[in-house]
């Protein structure tokens, strides 16, 4: 149930935050998306009331048990290192605009 509630949240939204209320990392990589103007769905795991089977389930989809948990475009992206360090190399931008989350920047006239 929890592997394909996951899985539902990734298909239907461009980007994804699995994360936690009390976690700094999530908040990082929440705050950078903010600051980006990025469109993103958090799911906070510590407030959802099967965040422990979603967080259970995500281990065995991608491996990674910590969080954040991050999708980009339906794709698996990591956690905060990961997250900060595409962004750090300038892919992140282009990712976020791929997927749809961003608006493409307007030509200024």
């Amino acid at each position: 149930m929890a592997l394909e509630k996951a899985k539902e949240i990734v298909s239907s939204n461009s980007v994804v935050v699995f994360s936690k209320t009390t976690c700094p990392f999530c908040t990082t990589v929440k705050k950078l998306f903010n600051q980006l103007g990025a469109a993103f769905k958090a799911i906070e795991l510590d407030t959802e009331s099967d965040g422990k089977e979603i967080q259970s389930a995500l281990a065995e989809w991608t491996g990674q048990r910590t969080v954040p948990n991050v999708f980009i475009g339906g794709k698996h992206i990591g956690g905060c290192d990961a997250t900060t360090g595409l962004h750090g190399e300038g892919k992140l931008v282009p990712l976020l605009t791929e997927a749809g989350a961003l608006a493409a920047a307007v030509a200024k006239a």
